[in-house]
């Protein structure tokens, strides 16, 4: 950000500033109209809200941006661009926006999310996965035939690394030889679990699977139980959805409440 600053926190600031008292200290003078020093100001707290340091040489940008768009509003008004139809429409637009997000803001901090709903949600998810993974590889064709052929290949000695490879048509797992990773068999479409958790260890099914994507060989690599992450290592995630989902059930909430005519 070295010529202008963002664009949504430029927006922003401008609006904020649009009020600011007549006795505030000045930045400059443009044209001869005071350009209050709290416009600067407003710029600064955005950024340090967003996350961003101050420096020196980014206050000096500020302060540049903040002149700049003083001199290009003074052109504006001059040409009486501030009445037209246009800007009226899109600073109601910017009004409606920045108060909705005032509202959410408001809802989130007098609604946060609490340790003990971020454990019943992580608890819930462990119940769910819990239990074991399966390595699984898989070469998938449109045809039985030639699932059926490939499944001959193989027990003649070919290697399914290398048909999957070639012959695949799933391009993700086809690309790495079949394999398809760790992962809970209920990842799978029904047909392929089915399939899955039959085999021993090793082993490669004896006749191909239908399912909805065509016709798989499949070939079960190994078994674990599952390997689950920490509450803690997941915790900013949760917090983060379970925020979402409240903020959601608000907004649904409002919209059933209204009456729209």
């Amino acid at each position: 950000m070295k010529k202008q600053l963002l664009p949504k926190l430029v927006a922003a600031a401008m609006l904020g500033a649009l009020a600011l008292p007549a006795s505030a200290q000045n930045l400059a003078t443009v044209n001869g109209k005071a350009v209050p020093k709290e416009r600067a100001e407003v710029f600064k707290q955005l950024l340090e809200r967003s996350g961003r340091t101050v420096t020196p040489d980014l206050e000096k940008q500020i302060k540049a941006e903040v002149i700049a768009r003083e001199v290009f509003m003074q052109e504006a008004q001059k040409r009486g661009l501030d009445g037209s139809e246009d800007y009226k429409t899109q600073m109601e637009q910017a009004r409606q926006t920045i108060l909705i997000n005032e509202l959410f803001s408001d809802f989130q901090k007098a609604n946060p999310v609490t340790d003990a709903e971020i454990q019943a949600e992580y608890d819930k998810f462990v119940a769910t996965n819990s239990g074991k993974e399966y390595k699984a590889s898989h070469i998938l064709v449109e045809k039985e035939a030639e699932a059926k052929a490939i499944i001959a290949s193989i027990k003649k000695g070919a290697k399914f690394e290398d048909i999957a490879k070639k012959q695949s048509k799933d391009p993700g797992s086809g690309a790495k030889g079949g394999d398809l990773d760790w992962a809970s068999p209920a990842s799978y479409v029904s047909e392929f679990t089915e399939a899955l958790v039959k085999l021993n260890q090793g082993k490669m099914t004896e006749a191909p699977v239908k399912s909805q994507f065509g016709w798989h060989v499949i070939r079960l690599d190994g078994i674990r139980e599952a390997k689950l992450p920490t509450l803690e290592e997941v915790k900013p995630q949760v917090a983060q959805e379970l925020q979402k989902q409240k903020l959601t059930s608000f907004q649904t909430e409002l919209r059933n409440k209204a009456k729209v005519e």
